[in-house]
């Protein structure tokens, strides 16, 4: 793993994931519920995803910073969910955020949803999959042009296809 100097927000960051994974096994709150394009019940989700995509995408669990492959991810290509394949995410809109995370400025048309989170004691932006709920991670103001924006996301909760790039930005 590349040496990195940490900043303050990616401390800040880090302590949240952890906090986060320790909450996790105490009862914290489930994907976003509601009616979904694709949905299944948790002993089904739990055999489709595994233990550590199903702890992000269903019970929103945080991974630990720098973990994920995807945050080293740098051709051209398309970020999906990893619970049901819909395209999040181009890779023209990703960028090094320093939080250990992967992170995007804007997500494709019509592929996240928004709901606000205060499981921390903090009101944070939940961001999950439109299709199925899943978890992908957080919404922040502290993003680059053009959008501000940063969704800081879970790299368990998405999937990378190299070289498929979408005119949906």
């Amino acid at each position: 793993m590349p040496h990195h100097r940490v900043s303050r927000r990616a401390a800040l960051a880090a302590f949240g994931g952890f906090a986060a994974l320790g909450l996790a096994g105490c009862g914290a709150s489930r994907a976003s519920t509601g009616r979904f394009g694709v949905q299944y019940t948790d002993a089904q989700w739990l055999a489709r995803l595994g233990a550590k995509r199903y702890a992000v995408l269903r019970r929103q669990d945080t991974e630990a910073p720098w973990s994920s492959p995807l945050e080293y991810e740098h051709r051209a290509g398309i970020y999906v969910c990893a619970g049901c394949d819909l395209a999040l995410f181009s890779s023209k809109t990703k960028f090094e955020s320093g939080t250990g995370w992967p992170s995007f400025y804007a997500p494709l048309r019509n592929a996240v949803q928004t709901q606000t989170d205060a499981s921390l004691g903090d009101v944070r932006t939940e961001v999950h999959c439109r299709r199925c709920g899943g978890h992908l991670g957080h919404l922040f103001n502290d993003g680059p042009p053009p959008t501000g924006l940063r969704y800081c996301m879970n790299g368990l909760a998405l999937q990378f296809h190299a070289g498929k790039i979408s005119a949906r930005t």
